[in-house]
């Protein structure tokens, strides 16, 4: 296998950093273990984030994606230690990772977790008659 499983998140610069516009990954496949009995957990990630200097790099997320299949956690501690690893590189203006659970003892599970960087305001929405 030529890609391995890494926790380095790559970024290259934003294209537009004197527009604020969001940008939303949808990541199906997120595999963890459950750290009770060992079992696999399954999740679709979802990140909306309004860059400020970094943008993350797609392979390198994927690749950090793929680096939890071994590590067990409870759903929350997932989740936040996405947003926690993203914020730490991209320093975004705005981020919320969304952790989608698949059903674990019939109960599924939805996670939300936000940053907000310091003085941030988001942009009044237009709103179309």
């Amino acid at each position: 296998m030529t890609t391995q499983p890494s926790k380095t998140l790559e970024t290259f610069p934003n294209p537009f950093v004197a527009r604020d516009y969001t940008i939303h990954l949808r990541i199906p496949e997120f595999t963890c273990l459950c750290p009770k009995t060992g079992q696999p957990d399954f999740a679709t990630i979802l990140i909306d984030y309004v860059p400020d200097q970094r943008c993350v790099e797609l392979k390198a997320l994927k690749l950090y994606m793929w680096s939890f299949r071994e590590e067990g956690g409870f759903h929350e501690a997932m989740t936040n230690s996405i947003l926690a690893a993203l914020v730490e590189v991209l320093d975004p203006r705005f981020m919320r990772v969304t952790g989608e659970w698949n059903v674990r003892g019939g109960i599924y599970t939805t996670v939300v977790a936000e940053h907000r960087q310091a003085g941030w305001q988001p942009p009044v929405p237009v709103v179309l008659p």
